[in-house]
Order: C-alpha cells, then structure tokens, then sequence
C-alpha cells in the first residue's frame, strides 16, 4: 500500500500538515479513539502501531470491521465511523495525524506543488480500501464457516506471497472479523487441520492445499 506522503520530502510534509490543520496524537493500547477526535468529516493516517474499526450492536454482538496497521488510511466516509455503533480502538501503542477532509477538498490547496502528488497517494490508498472492502464481501458471502476459512486464508496467502501464515488476529477476534460462532469456528479448524488441509500452531497457519 502507498503511504500517505510517498514521495513528498519531510520539509514539505510539514507545510502540508499545516495547512491541512492536521492533528497529532498519540493514544496507549486499549484506547478508545474516536472520543478525542472531534472534527465529524475527517480522514486518519497511522504513522505507527495497530488499531481495530469494530461495530457493536444493539445486542451487545461486537464484530471487527477493519484492521489498521502503519501508513494506513482509515475516515468518516471510508469506514462508517459517524454510525454510533463504530469505535476505534488501540491495540498497541497508535500515533496517528488527523486531517479535516474539508480542508484536503479547499481549491486553494491545488496551488501547492506537493499538494498533487499527497491527492494521488490518497487515491491510491483509498482504491485499496475499497478492493479490501471487496474482499471482506467475497469472504463474508460464503455460506459455510469452513468456505469463509478457507476463503479468508486464501486472500491472505496471495497478499503474503507464502502460505505460511502469521495471523494479527487471535482466533477470537478471527471469529468476530468472520462474524461467526466462535466455538464452530475452532471446531471447523480442527476438521481442517485433521483432513489435511491446514496445519496450525498458536496464530501460526500453514496451508497444505
């Protein structure tokens, strides 16, 4: 995935960040986010650490959304986050700059000659958002536990190069991402593990297929 300033110098990243009105922050593991950020249309970058989108429903049901690593790209428009129901949360230490997507869209900004190069970055990384987002939707549309496994481990086996996986998820949190009953899930990784079809060891898995 592009960085947000792929290509721009740090002299002119700083101009940028200040005309953009960016904010910075930097929030502990297991921090709620979206409380200290008070714009309503905005567009977040991580400079570094991990962080989950996750929505929880009227019934207390909490599924993971999205996952946001380093030098990705997470906003209002792009992830929902303006529904109640969306929160953000660290889970490891997260510094992440805040930029008003109000003042990116400001027509005086295209003056800037760095300010071109940022808008295509921002694309790039936006029409990656949206191929994930595709992703999810083929994963989430398979109809069995063990078709979303497969499915899941399929899509990321391709973005790795390897199908010698390191999960970020635990299992756990696997189960709310796929949105299915946990103890299916690990009951179904059992069968695959016993048919051949994988091999597992603590978050590591290793496909035979």
């Amino acid at each position: 995935m592009t960085p947000l300033f792929f290509n721009i110098n740090a002299k002119n990243q700083e101009k940028l960040l200040y005309t953009l009105e960016a904010h910075t922050f930097t929030f502990p593991k297991n921090t709620r986010v979206l409380t200290a950020i008070k714009e309503d249309n905005i567009i977040g970058y991580v400079v570094y650490g991990y962080m989950q989108i996750t929505r929880t429903d009227y019934n207390g049901n909490m599924t993971i959304i999205e996952e946001l690593k380093e030098d990705e790209v997470f906003g209002t428009s792009l992830s929902s986050l303006n529904n109640l129901e969306y929160e953000i949360v660290t889970k490891e230490e997260s510094k992440i700059v805040i930029l008003d997507y109000n003042r990116i869209l400001a027509e005086e900004n295209n003056k800037l000659p760095y300010f071109y190069q940022f808008f295509k970055n921002l694309l790039e990384i936006t029409s990656n958002k949206i191929l994930e987002k595709n992703e999810r939707i083929e994963i989430l549309s398979k109809k069995t536990i063990r078709d979303k496994l497969l499915e899941y481990f399929r899509i990321l086996s391709e973005k790795l190069g390897t199908k010698n996986l390191h999960l970020s998820l635990s299992f756990t949190e696997l189960a709310d991402y796929l949105a299915i009953d946990r103890s299916a899930m690990y009951r179904e990784l059992k069968n695959l593990k016993e048919e051949g079809f994988i091999k597992s060891e603590k978050k590591k898995i290793t496909l035979l297929y």
